[in-house]
């Protein structure tokens, strides 16, 4: 699974080891996101990446169909080239925060019989209020 933009993408044709995850998202562009299919073929040394709609797509025109992709690999990538076809796999799954836990020792001042009491505080801040327990101890 590939994460791109925030979409999902999955390898469904990998032909001479043509795809290479580092330069894939390096060449993507927010612009792919709209199609359901990428190609990706390598010439000179260089990523070209061209989106592709499933052919039920409304958005899909006759070139920008999956079902013409054979087509554009042969008029317009090098004979013998190494190229993928990824498939949009959906949204990404949204990152989760960590949960951190933050000690914080009150040590109230002037009070000499009081004795230290900790707090543990866990992600959303805590409004504490000095009350005569904690005080008195």
């Amino acid at each position: 699974m590939i994460i791109a933009e925030g979409y999902t993408y999955e390898v469904i044709e990998n032909v001479r080891d043509g795809f290479k995850e580092e330069a894939f998202t390096a060449r993507y562009s927010d612009i792919l996101t709209k199609y359901d299919f990428i190609v990706g073929d390598w010439g000179y040394g260089q990523l070209r990446l061209k989106g592709f709609f499933d052919d039920k797509n409304q958005k899909s025109t006759f070139d920008t169909k999956v079902s013409t992709i054979e087509d554009y690999l042969y008029e317009y990538c090098n004979f013998g080239c190494a190229y993928f076809i990824v498939q949009k796999t959906g949204r990404a799954p949204e990152p989760v925060a960590e949960e951190s836990t933050v000690e914080v020792e009150i040590e109230p001042e002037g009070q000499e019989d009081v004795q230290e009491e900790v707090v543990v505080v866990e992600n959303t801040p805590k409004i504490l209020e000095t009350t005569e327990s904690m005080v008195k101890g």
